[in-house]
């Protein structure tokens, strides 16, 4: 049986990804304490699904999100500051998107209504997932695998969310629980000056890079990531 008198941790996943991103960390951590991984596809903006997951998650909790779990996990600190008992931002990214990459995202759902979904995947978003010189096909093949299980609209109404999210950086600034910045050393999507500027935000946040990993920390590293998460949990 679970002891779940430690606090709580509620996980929120990157762009068609499921609990099977955090697979390694869930099962280190269920243990000691309550796990939950959100659904994030259902909501078309980040208010909209941080208003779910503060719906269906405890009244207290420790909040950790990847990449767009960790841009929503900043809109969900923003709209309940006295619900987040800590806070993990992994290669994520405090800006709102630029006019380059939202004009990326049509040519992309103008592929998706075509039925095109595991062919952007294959071909556009997971070649910039994994460390370029350290690939892992097993990890791609999950990541094809998650996109297939969460589906066309899941893709639709998370580019809309991406798209349109608002620049959370004034929102760090008043962040004031144990916070951790971690990121690969080689993530594509989510370069070091994103996780910079969150340092410089939170200048009491732990930072770690993660040797070998791109942006896919918790498969490519898991190791090294969930010691780094069990840190920021005990701190």
């Amino acid at each position: 049986m679970n002891n779940v008198s430690l606090e709580p941790l509620v996980f929120l996943p990157g762009m068609m990804c499921d609990e099977r991103l955090f697979a390694p960390q869930i099962a280190a951590f269920q243990t000691d304490r309550n796990v939950i991984v959100m659904d994030i596809a259902s909501e078309q903006s980040m208010a909209s699904l941080a208003r779910k997951v503060l719906k269906n998650s405890p009244e207290r909790f420790a909040l950790a999100g990847l990449s767009m779990g960790g841009i929503l996990a900043m809109e969900v600190y923003r709209q309940a500051p006295h619900r987040i008992s800590r806070l993990a931002l992994m290669d994520t990214n405090p800006r709102a998107e630029i006019d380059e990459v939202k004009a990326g995202r049509q040519g992309q759902l103008d592929r998706i209504a075509n039925g095109e979904l595991l062919s952007v995947m294959q071909e556009v978003m997971i070649p910039k997932y994994l460390h370029r010189e350290h690939p892992n096909p097993f990890i791609e093949a999950r990541c094809l695998h998650m996109a297939k299980s969460l589906g066309d609209m899941a893709f639709v109404n998370q580019s809309l969310a991406l798209r349109d999210r608002p620049d959370q950086q004034d929102t760090l600034k008043h962040v004031d629980v144990p916070t951790l910045i971690l990121m690969g050393e080689d993530d594509q999507l989510c370069p070091k000056d994103r996780h910079d500027a969150i340092k410089a935000l939170i200048p009491h946040a732990n930072y770690v890079v993660i040797k070998k990993a791109g942006h896919l920390p918790t498969l490519e590293q898991p190791e090294a990531t969930t010691r780094a998460l069990a840190t920021w949990l005990n701190s």
